[in-house]
């Protein structure tokens, strides 16, 4: 295929989609369908049809729009309208006035701060592309970076512009993907593999499944780039099986790129190949280590093994292996397109680009977020998330999930990167961002995530299935005011024995909610073990008498 014959296959989809005077595109991810809005599609395709507008407007579904607290959300010629908790009924007023003035009873201003302070990258296309039609990707510039790698650069060329890039893993642990990509290049072995990691177990995480559900092909052209730098012909998908929206459109997406030789034998007539298969997870968050996942694929139980030999040399069925996950991947085809240089100009100077986030809890604008790194948490909660719900006092912010650390309200004005999350005893994670307000009690915090890792801890080794019980424990004993000072020291002890001992990040991690509560709150904690009082008035407490009776 001629780079000529290449660019015909897009604009022959741009025309097709210019055709229509005006797109109509309704939010069909997993947030919006729960408030109806499939049928809030079918209610739009019947609307055009009878108004006999069928050849001025085209309805189709799309991917996130973002703002998932006001769905169902429908956006009218890519942004120029944006409708917010659309009705069947709304629907006939939109279509009515489609080449008139918007309905200002349902719109959303364009410079709203939630979508004026975001950069989108890794969600570019998210809400301006149907995630189940090819067509409407090749329209927006898809597959051209594969295109490119394939036919005009080699596979050191390919890591050379990752390395400029300055991308790092948005798994969690922030490692430069550019150095992955070329330990597993250089590792020895004829097999190689790539495995995307969409195992997104973090409460009130949902920025994997949201991406999977809104830009499929995405990350299928990542996964492909991915497998000619390293050296892979084969590619897994390891999946949640709680995701079915997900896995549904990202099995069409899988077949369409196979049908149009976007995937499989001799790429774009190179002699480069690569297929994908999905794998589905039963919901273990331990499979999210990427030991464990490996375990899980190859139809063992999902348990870590002790690292080194790391997977870039000893990964799936021994063979070297390249894990990364999904917004990770996400980022790889606009980087190319766009240049390693526009991509590193965005962020920090050691954390670069963008970060997806999933606002949730206690604030008004829950979704999902893309922002530059650096942005501080004060921009993030009170500018793009509204500020907090009910007007309330804010608390604390805990990111990076069960594994990340509660942030209180003085590093408010701290920038969001790796290096200062980790100062302030957090993590960036995957992405999850839960906000909380004046109501929250941190030890309950600490003792619901504690919760979290003991159900989850994979029971391997010892320091993790013990320990997270006997802290879980000691956690509910100073929730219930039965705890002493001696029993506070103790769960200090333990952090510490938990975090240097366990055997996989699960572990290792486990103890970050409760020794940032401890950091940041404990006062809290000392009202509680010797006042008996939760001054959030959430814990149960005894009362002093009782205590001494």
């Amino acid at each position: 295929m001629t780079p000529e014959e290449f660019n015909k296959i897009g604009e022959k989809h741009r025309n097709k989609r210019d055709e229509f005077t005006h797109n109509i595109r309704v939010c069909t991810a997993a947030a919006c369908a729960t408030l109806k809005s499939e049928e809030v599609k079918k209610a739009f395709e019947k609307e055009v049809k009878e108004q006999d507008k069928k050849k001025t407007c085209r309805v189709s579904g799309t991917g996130c729009l973002g703002l998932c607290a006001s769905g169902p959300l429908v956006t009218v010629n890519d942004g120029q309208a944006l409708y917010a908790k659309v009705s069947v009924g709304d629907v006939k007023d939109i279509v009515n006035n489609i080449d008139k003035k918007p309905v200002k009873r349902l719109e959303i201003p364009a410079d709203t701060p939630f979508f004026a302070r975001q950069t989108k990258i890794a969600l570019e296309n998210c809400g301006t592309t149907d995630p189940e039609s090819l067509e409407d990707y090749l329209a927006l510039r898809g597959y051209e970076s594969l295109y490119k790698v394939l036919t005009e650069k080699t596979q050191v060329e390919v890591i050379e512009e990752m390395v400029k890039s300055g991308l790092r893993g948005r798994g969690g642990g922030g490692f430069p993907v550019g150095l992955k990509w070329s330990t597993v290049y250089k590792a020895l072995g004829d097999k190689k593999y790539v495995i995307c990691n969409a195992d997104e177990g973090d409460p009130g995480a949902f920025m994997d499944r949201s991406m999977l559900e809104s830009d499929p092909h995405s990350i299928l052209e990542g996964m492909a780039i991915a497998g000619y730098a390293v050296g892979a012909d084969q590619g897994y998908v390891y999946i949640r099986g709680e995701y079915p929206l997900a896995i549904k459109r990202l099995r069409a997406a899988i077949r369409q790129a196979e049908r149009n030789h976007f995937l499989g034998k001799n790429i774009f007539d190179t002699p480069f190949s690569f297929n994908v298969e999905l794998r589905l997870g039963a919901g273990a968050f331990v499979c999210g280590e990427e030991t464990a996942l490996i375990a899980s694929i190859e139809g063992k139980r999902g348990t870590p093994r002790p690292r080194p030999p790391y997977p870039a040399q000893y990964g799936l069925w021994g063979c070297p292996t390249l894990i990364n996950n999904v917004e990770t991947l996400s980022n790889i085809a606009p980087i190319f397109r766009k240049g390693a240089e526009y991509y590193a100009s965005i962020g920090t100077e050691k954390s670069k680009g963008t970060k997806v986030f999933a606002l949730a809890g206690s604030i008004k604008n829950t979704g999902l977020i893309e922002v530059p790194m650096g942005i501080t948490l004060r921009e993030i909660v009170f500018d793009i998330g509204g500020g907090i719900l009910g007007d309330k006092k804010f608390k604390a912010v805990q990111t990076g999930g069960p594994s990340g650390g509660c942030i209180p309200e003085q590093f408010l004005d701290m920038p969001v990167d790796y290096e200062s999350l980790a100062g302030v005893g957090s993590i960036m994670g995957s992405g999850g961002m839960i906000v909380m307000d004046e109501t929250s009690c941190m030890i309950d915090v600490a003792k619901y995530f504690m919760d979290f890792c003991k159900s989850e801890s994979c029971g391997k080794c010892v320091p993790c299935r013990v320990g997270t019980a006997q802290m879980h424990r000691l956690l509910v004993l100073i929730s219930e005011g039965k705890a002493s000072m001696r029993d506070f020291e103790l769960l200090e002890e333990l952090c510490d024995v938990v975090k240097s001992t366990s055997l996989c990040g699960l572990g290792m991690t486990a103890p970050n909610p409760v020794l940032s509560t401890i950091r940041y709150f404990k006062d809290e904690y000392i009202a509680h073990i010797v006042d008996k009082v939760c001054p959030a008035g959430v814990c149960v407490m005894e009362s002093k008498e009782e205590v001494v009776l």
